[in-house]
């Protein structure tokens, strides 16, 4: 139970400062660190952590920015 705080707590940090260095970036910047926060966020929920709601707001908003680069860089 120790390790499994630990590791709930640890990948807490992680995601954290991976929210810090998102808000403090541009827009590809953000993008290409999306994939990482996502993961953390993933593993976080199968440790049995709780995502922030912020959090969980910062990963749709994400989301949406990479869907709506993917579709801007398509050839028409």
């Amino acid at each position: 139970m120790i390790n499994d705080n630990r590791k709930i707590d640890n990948l807490m940090q992680q995601a954290q400062e991976l929210e810090r260095r998102i808000l403090a970036a541009h827009r590809l910047d953000r993008l290409v660190l999306y994939t990482e926060f996502s993961r953390t966020l993933a593993q976080l929920r199968v440790a049995g952590g709780r995502v922030p709601s912020r959090m969980l707001r910062l990963e749709q908003m994400l989301g949406e920015e990479a869907a709506e680069e993917m579709f801007d860089n398509m050839p028409v």
